[in-house]
């Protein structure tokens, strides 16, 4: 009996001591104080990035159909861009592609839907030169007006609750997209080209946030 409970005494321990229990706690604080912040930053950034990609590879397919199909293709705003697809709202509550035979911004009998977008996520605001709610690709693939020869889109700012401040890299927060009236479209991040186009008479006082 006596040699079992020595044998009992001598079982190993496990387990933390409250030392490295503490350092632990401190170790994993550190990382979180950093960690979160440079999260959230990349959060952002990838929100944004993906607002401005969909809004050009929209451009860019419309314009190619456009050539492709030999006839009009509108992109516009639209209130319900997955039910409806009518041109009657803003590009924060998403836009729709269409073929626009008769170039009136308005989706007749066979004028089919090539695409939709959503709604701009939560905190992402889209302000537009000239409050412009389409634009519209000839069957030549250049930019032409419609019908009633209405302002085409020229410039979007792109951002959220950080505004044109300076990002990593240099680039802006922000992001501007341009489509010039032959339809080419970019994207660019320059604070400068930023902060004139949201002081410009078209964006009539926009500020972004």
């Amino acid at each position: 009996m006596a040699l079992y409970i020595a044998c009992m005494d001598k079982r190993q321990q496990t387990g933390f001591t409250l030392y490295e229990l503490m350092i632990t706690v401190m170790v994993v604080a550190v990382i979180l104080t950093f960690g979160i912040p440079n999260l959230r930053q990349y959060t952002l950034n990838s929100r944004m990035t993906g607002t401005a990609n969909d809004l050009h590879a929209a451009f860019m397919m419309a314009r190619t159909e456009a050539a492709h199909a030999k006839s009009n293709v509108t992109i516009c705003a639209s209130a319900d861009p997955t039910g409806t697809g009518t041109c009657d709202g803003t590009w924060n509550q998403g836009y729709v592609v269409f073929i626009d035979n008769d170039a009136d911004r308005a989706r007749g009998a066979g004028e089919a839907i090539l695409r939709t977008h959503p709604p701009a996520d939560n905190g992402v605001l889209l302000r537009v030169a000239n409050n412009a709610t389409y634009f519209m690709y000839a069957p030549s693939g250049l930019g032409r007006r419609d019908t009633a020869n209405n302002t085409p889109v020229s410039q979007v700012v792109i951002c959220d609750e950080r505004g044109n401040i300076r990002a990593a890299g240099g680039n802006s927060a922000a992001r501007l997209f341009v489509s010039t009236p032959l339809g080419r479209a970019t994207v660019v991040r320059d604070r400068t080209l930023i902060q004139a186009a949201l002081d410009s008479p078209q964006m009539m006082g926009a500020t972004c946030p």
